[in-house]
């Protein structure tokens, strides 16, 4: 771990290497862009440089922040809750029920209805997975019975989708748009989509006064109730916020993996479990790791951002197993 001194430095830092990474992912694509076109895009100076900014690639890179930070804040909030270190929104099952929910949207058409069916059928499915997820675990919230419920509800939710998928999709002729919501990417996202992932920063702005609570919440349950903290509630904001999080996240951007265990312990282990500084770099951070992802993407010839993040996030996963036996 870091030292004290050292810690400060974590979040200029990281706010330094975001700017960079936007800066390149808005020159990076089939028409690239140096950065004196950027600049004078983002000011209109340059009609052509202008249109592919602000209408191609502006609101992808909006995106890909909104949505990183958006799964590593939930990350965050689940491993505190659970007081677990490999908990997660997808390894517990939350992304996946966002997704089957969307998968339901698109399939049966309500999603072409409203610009707001998908997030609200997302959000429906991810928190029937919580509520699942929190039954399976009544009677602690060990490693052990934390994976089983992950796995066990993962697989119910991939038969859901394969369900879908087999009695839906050849009617309204949807497997395109399933597929990227199974598979996670940022292609084409516009300006609605930046719309619809506003939630994200008002609920982490909710987390903010939480800090100092998630601290005392990751001490125990009854230690945090000696020193007068309201656990119920506590338990009950998180639940609702992290789970706000990981919707809104899987409605802009489908189902992308690990974020939400890969950054906030990284960041754990560098600057310690304090979560006045651990909520603010996992934003940060958080929006920085799906957008050099995401420049993988663009590099790659086809790869998904899914894809992309599970290869760096499973090999992860394993270490962290072996590290707690």
């Amino acid at each position: 771990m870091l030292s004290i001194r050292q810690a400060r430095l974590v979040l200029p830092l990281g706010i330094l290497l975001v700017g960079l990474l936007f800066i390149v992912s808005l020159g990076v694509g089939d028409m690239p862009l140096g950065p004196g076109q950027i600049v004078r895009g983002l000011l209109r100076k340059d009609p052509l440089a202008a249109t592919v900014v602000w209408q191609m690639r502006l609101p992808r890179v909006c995106v890909a922040m909104l949505v990183g930070s958006a799964l590593a804040a939930a990350g965050m909030v689940m491993q505190a809750y659970f007081r677990n270190s490999l908990a997660s929104p997808d390894l517990l099952g939350v992304s996946s029920g966002g997704a089957v929910g969307a998968v339901i949207a698109i399939a049966s058409g309500l999603a072409a209805l409203s610009l707001w069916s998908l997030p609200l059928f997302s959000l429906a499915g991810a928190f029937a997975a919580t509520g699942a997820v929190l039954i399976l675990a009544k009677r602690g919230a060990s490693t052990e019975r934390l994976l089983l419920a992950g796995v066990a509800l993962n697989a119910l939710l991939g038969a859901i989708t394969a369900f879908v998928l087999s009695r839906y999709t050849g009617v309204f002729d949807r497997n395109s748009q399933i597929l990227f919501w199974l598979m996670g990417g940022l292609e084409d996202r516009m300006w609605m989509h930046v719309l619809i992932a506003a939630p994200i920063p008002l609920a982490a702005v909710a987390l903010l006064p939480l800090r100092r609570q998630i601290d005392l919440l990751s001490l125990g349950e009854q230690e945090a109730r000696s020193l007068g903290l309201d656990v119920r509630l506590l338990r009950r904001r998180l639940l609702v916020l992290s789970t706000c999080l990981t919707a809104t996240a899987t409605a802009v951007a489908g189902l992308i993996g690990f974020v939400g265990l890969v950054v906030p312990h990284i960041l754990r282990l560098l600057v310690g479990p304090e979560h006045r500084r651990l909520l603010p770099l996992c934003l940060v951070f958080g929006g920085g790791f799906v957008l050099a992802c995401d420049l993988v993407c663009h590099t790659s010839g086809g790869l998904r951002l899914g894809t992309v993040t599970a290869f760096v996030g499973g090999p992860f996963f394993l270490w962290l197993l072996r590290r707690h036996p």
